[in-house]
């Protein structure tokens, strides 16, 4: 059996979220501390593996305050649980050429609660970049329900609907680089 792992290159890559607030605008925000593995079984690609760690603590919205309350226990409870994973459960399509679609199935853990979900994602390619380093892409989305994992916190609004929707889209940018063989 033939296996690649690739470490996720955390300066190349973005893990983004966005939710509606007040039922009229998107709020947009994304976790600047992220890290895992890819490993790709090149003889049966749908046992390929993605494992991925978030740092709950490092969500950035743009604002100091809103920031403070989605880490709180409210939302995220990034004290008690400083980590968000995902862990690969299964690969859907054997993505070869820039642009092949396939589906990654997994479990993601948020605030110490794991659902299955599944990433729609797009094969973006791979080539070497001027240090010669092999670098490969993809991007997924997905979209989850955030009450799922005991993010309930919410607020009625006075002329009906909630502050904060119900229905988080998750948008990921990654880029992946394949460790060079040691020096003989």
């Amino acid at each position: 059996m033939a296996t690649t792992v690739w470490n996720i290159d955390a300066a190349h890559t973005s893990v983004e979220f966005a939710v509606k607030h007040m039922m009229l605008t998107t709020v947009r925000g994304h976790f600047k501390e992220v890290s895992g593995t890819i490993t790709v079984d090149d003889d049966n690609p749908e046992r390929s593996k993605v494992e991925v760690e978030i740092g709950a603590a490092s969500l950035d919205t743009g604002v100091g305050d809103r920031d403070t309350h989605l880490k709180s226990a409210d939302f995220l409870d990034a004290e008690k649980y400083p980590k968000i994973t995902f862990r690969s459960t299964g690969i859907a399509g054997s993505p070869k050429k820039e642009g092949d679609k396939f589906k990654i199935t997994g479990d993601l853990s948020i605030r110490g609660k794991t659902i299955a979900v599944t990433l729609d994602a797009t094969y973006e390619g791979q080539g070497k970049d001027p240090w010669g380093n092999q670098k490969a892409g993809a991007s997924a989305t997905t979209e989850i329900d955030r009450r799922e994992w005991g993010l309930i916190w919410n607020q009625a609004l006075e002329a009906g609907g909630v502050l904060v929707a119900n229905k988080v889209r998750i948008n990921l940018e990654v880029q992946a680089v394949k460790p060079q063989a040691p020096a003989a």
